[in-house]
């Protein structure tokens, strides 16, 4: 697992984000046991108390279960999970509507650039 991380936002927000966007792709599978704190700092090659904290958010959100006996294992719970895959990637597609917005395209032609470019990306995948 590579852990791209920048010094311009904080880190444990930018660990939580590449944990969540992980869960979300199926990466973990759900209900499976979660690496510990210690190991997922290790890999990420961060303090132990910057995971922890990125883990404490992924709790609070909901998507990581900390049993204290058994430790952390992902949620089973599948529809908070499509819940949050569709919230994101609503987010995703608002910053792109916009950015093409900024480039002067007009609704007209968004509708048309989205159009074209899925059926070329078929076309690619056929």
């Amino acid at each position: 697992m590579s852990w791209i991380l920048s010094s311009d936002r904080p880190i444990y927000i930018q660990i939580e984000e590449l944990i969540e966007k992980r869960i979300l792709s199926g990466e973990y599978k759900l209900g499976e046991r979660f690496p510990s704190v210690r190991d997922l700092a290790n890999e990420a090659a961060v303090n132990p108390n910057t995971m922890q904290k990125a883990m404490q958010e992924l709790e609070r959100k909901g998507l990581i279960i900390n049993n204290r006996t058994l430790g952390r294992t992902l949620t089973e719970d599948s529809s908070l999970l499509e819940d949050m895959r569709i919230k994101l990637a609503k987010e995703h597609y608002r910053v792109f509507i916009n950015e093409l917005k900024s480039l002067g395209y007009s609704d007209k032609e968004l509708v048309k650039f989205i159009n074209d470019e899925c059926r070329n990306e078929n076309k690619l995948l056929s």
